[in-house]
């Protein structure tokens, strides 16, 4: 197979249009995220949190907050690692929860897992008895008799039932069924997950693969390794170069055959979790865009702010908006719009609009 050549503008467009944020908006939440292949899920809620905030970039007025929570309920999207997926997807990982219920080598990051697992078999097998008397339940009223605590660096002390339960997750015995507020509710994952066949071991890989690169559209072949989703695509795809840039890259060739079509823009406020910019070396090479969330940083070493949105004009990465909802006061407080270059007219009015889209969106007004 030729490989394919791109020019800058081109690899640009086929990101933005992969991963929905052109000027077509998608029908509804349950086909967006099936595209998407997930939503990352984060606590964050600065302006908003990172799953709705994805959504509503992408959907519009036309999406609400409860969507989400309605379709979980439904269980046509499900929680999985700190993600929300189609819930057909979960056959692409049952597979590999199964090697992990064997001990199987690779079958986990850190081998430290397996061996507390079996130290506390006694407080996981506790665990299933209640969740399939009393499930779904909250993690902070199943009892912890766990006979070896969690050996923590600091953020987890004290959470050995947590653990425990994201990592029977891991192994397909529990899944989280729902949420009430912020707590997770867990049950058994076979009254959770689909009945569906598992795709073997052997094939699942490829085609998680093939989903992210139809939903990146643009992405390495492999790159640095990363916790929740991979960057990279292995062998998915055709081969492509992109002009001015080192190395090759694999492309969908779905998005190769729309090359020749006009392509329509807007502008777009991103989630810092949004999957467009997640590969921070990938954006600096395809965008030329610098950027970092920096709401681990002392004030001073802030840029852009606590939890500086991306912005998104036509196929270019333009600048960062730094805001705050003060749902007290009932305003969107924007602190600043950093242009990483001067903002033509038409672009300055574009993310004005899209400002306070955003401001309606959350029932607030906006404050400069």
């Amino acid at each position: 197979m030729s490989m394919h050549r791109l020019s800058l503008a081109d690899a640009r467009r086929i990101a933005v249009r992969a991963q929905l944020l052109d000027g077509v908006r998608p029908a509804g939440l349950v086909e967006l995220v099936r595209h998407l292949t997930l939503l990352q899920i984060d606590p964050t809620a600065a302006v908003a949190p990172s799953a709705d905030l994805v959504a509503w970039s992408r959907l519009g007025a036309a999406y609400q907050p409860q969507d989400l929570v309605d379709a979980l309920g439904r269980r046509e999207l499900v929680e999985l690692a700190a993600t929300v997926r189609p819930a057909q997807d979960i056959a692409l990982y049952r597979a590999e929860m199964r090697l992990r219920r064997d001990d199987a080598p690779g079958a986990f990051r850190y081998r430290r897992h397996p061996d507390w697992i079996r130290a506390n078999d006694a407080c996981r097998r506790d665990i299933l008895a209640r969740l399939a008397a009393e499930g779904p339940l909250p993690s902070r009223v199943i009892p912890d008799t766990c006979a070896v605590p969690w050996a923590s660096t600091g953020w987890t002390n004290d959470q050995n039932v947590i653990r425990l339960l994201d990592l029977m997750a891991a192994l397909g015995e529990v899944a989280v069924a729902g949420r009430r507020g912020r707590d997770r509710l867990w049950d058994l994952a076979e009254r959770v997950y689909p009945h569906d066949p598992p795709v073997p071991a052997e094939e699942a890989p490829r085609r998680r693969s093939e989903r992210r690169l139809r939903a990146l559209g643009i992405a390495r072949a492999k790159t640095t390794q990363v916790p929740i989703e991979p960057w990279d695509v292995g062998d998915a795809g055709e081969q492509a170069v992109v002009d001015g840039v080192k190395g090759t890259w694999r492309v969908d060739p779905e998005q190769l055959g729309r090359l020749g079509e006009p392509f329509v823009g807007r502008a777009a406020l991103l989630s810092p979790f949004d999957r467009l910019i997640h590969d921070r070396k990938r954006t600096v090479e395809l965008f030329g865009f610098d950027y970092g969330l920096e709401m681990y940083k002392p004030v001073a070493k802030r840029r852009w702010g606590y939890y500086a949105l991306p912005i998104l004009h036509g196929d270019r990465l333009v600048g960062k908006l730094d805001a705050a909802a003060d749902r007290r006061a009932g305003v969107l407080r924007v602190h600043a719009v950093h242009e990483d270059e001067p903002f033509s007219p038409a672009t300055a009015a574009a993310v004005d609009a899209e400002i306070a889209d955003l401001a309606a969106w959350l029932q607030l007004k906006v404050e400069r």
